[in-house]
Formats: C-alpha cells, structure tokens, sequence
C-alpha cells in the first residue's frame, strides 16, 4: 500500500543507531523485520512510500512502529535558532524518526551493543535470531522469544560473538521468561520507575536504559549518551546539552545529533 509522509528518510532511519534489523537494499529500498513479520519499503520519491502489507498490518503494526502520527517537523522547529550545530543536525537527518521496537528485543540489542559498533552489533544480532528465532520465510527469521534464548548453551551464544555479555542476555531472558521481569507492565511506569526498573536488569547502565526507554517505550525525553553524544557535547557545548530546553523530546535532539555527529565525521 502507499503512504505520504513528511520526514520519513528510509536510509536516515536505518543508520540512526536505534534498530538493528532494518537494511538497505540500494538507496531507495529498505527491509525491516520486526514484530515477527518482514516488511518491504520502497521509496518512490516527492514523500511517497510502498509499504508491502495489507492496510489491515500497517494500521495494526507499522503505523505505530514509524510513529506516523507524528509531526516531526515540529520538533525541528522548536530548536533554538541559535544553537547552530542542532540546526544543522536536525536540517541533515530531517528524515528521522523513533521507533516503536518490542521491548524484549530492544533490551537485548542493547545490552548486545555496549563496547560494539553498529555493524558488529548488527551480525551479532543476527546470528542470535538465525540461531533462536522462528523462521518467517526464506532465510528470514524473527527475534528470538526469551525461552528460546533460555534453551541456549553459553557455547552457542558466545558464538553470536557476545563475549561477556552472554551472562547479561541469559540473565534478561530468564528474567522475562520467569516473569521477574515484566516488560509489558513498564508501559505503566513513570520515566524514573521505569529508569529504576531497567537498571536493577544485571548488565543495563543508564546509556542502555535510556536507549531502551527511548527506541521501545517510547519515552522521547530520555537522552542516551554515548561516545558520540560525549564529544557532541564537549566540542559544542562545553560539557553539558541544554536538554530543559526541549524537555519531553529531547531524545528527537539525541537523533539528529548522533547521527549527524557520525555521518559528519564519515564525510
């Protein structure tokens, strides 16, 4: 089906740093696997977009994924004129917006993540679902169900090059699996119970529990730091972001700021 929109760049979502399991085919074709389904995304230029699903799947699933109902272009504009690299940040990643990922799997990722880039954090994933998860189709397959993570040895998930993050992702699986850890019930949760909560998981800091919030719960306020955020904030603003000034979706600004403070240092 086809879809308008404004601020939707498929290949500024893909490098954003938010989602592991959506590729570019080319520059104008995207593949997302998420929700156990793979979704095609064809770009066809002036904001159009062929999404490869029914009306019924991208009202149930990917409209909210994409978080189509938002304006983006309001964000953009209530940045402070003044502040010339966000500007510039925002002008050059425009097209960006936040995911609405499952929980489970963003948690994994990104304990997965901490100490690796994207491309390594990318292969690692992937082999744990062609490990764990079930097959959609072809040589496709879904994020694993934490049972299935469960039932892995610690052979076979350091195969999936996680080092000493095995112990932490088998920790997060039990937990969820058992029930100890009700990822589901966090949705109630203000943004410091639910900051509490995703700390007391063995192996979550504050970076991955910012991340969590912001890419699977939707908490457009939080604000991970990284290396890149790091030096974003030394070089431009002597130590400290001035995030008050954007209180309720700075994490839009954290966007457009590490990626542009990536694609800029590529360029």
């Amino acid at each position: 089906m086809e879809i308008s929109s404004r601020n939707l760049n498929l290949r500024q979502i893909t490098d954003s740093g938010q989602c592991f399991r959506m590729v570019m085919e080319g520059e104008d074709r995207a593949f997302v696997t998420a929700y156990g389904r793979r979704l095609t995304i064809e770009d066809k230029g002036e904001g159009r977009f062929d999404f490869s699903c029914s009306s019924k799947e991208y009202e149930s699933i990917w409209r909210s994924y994409f978080d189509m109902d938002t304006d983006y272009s309001e964000y953009i504009g209530a940045i402070d004129r003044k502040d010339g690299f966000l500007m510039k940040a925002a002008e050059y990643g425009e097209g960006i917006r936040i995911l609405r990922q499952e929980p489970f799997e963003t948690l994994i990722s990104f304990i997965i993540s901490q100490r690796k880039n994207i491309p390594a954090i990318r292969s690692s994933v992937e082999r744990l679902c062609r490990l764990a998860g079930n097959k959609i189709s072809g040589d496709i397959y879904a994020f694993p169900k934490p049972e299935a993570i469960c039932a892995l040895s610690d052979e076979e998930l350091s195969g999936c090059s996680l080092g000493y993050r095995t112990e932490y992702v088998r920790e997060a699986a039990e937990g969820v699996s058992s029930g100890r850890i009700d990822l589901d019930g966090y949705y109630s949760l203000s943004d410091d119970e639910l900051m509490e909560e995703l700390m007391s998981i063995k192996g979550v800091g504050r970076k991955v529990a910012n991340c969590v919030m912001l890419f699977a719960y939707h908490r457009i306020g939080a604000f991970p730091v990284d290396v890149w955020i790091e030096r974003i904030v030394d070089r431009y603003y002597e130590g400290r972001f001035p995030a008050e000034k954007y209180e309720g979706f700075a994490g839009v600004m954290q966007q457009y700021m590490f990626f542009y403070g990536r694609g800029a240092n590529r360029e």
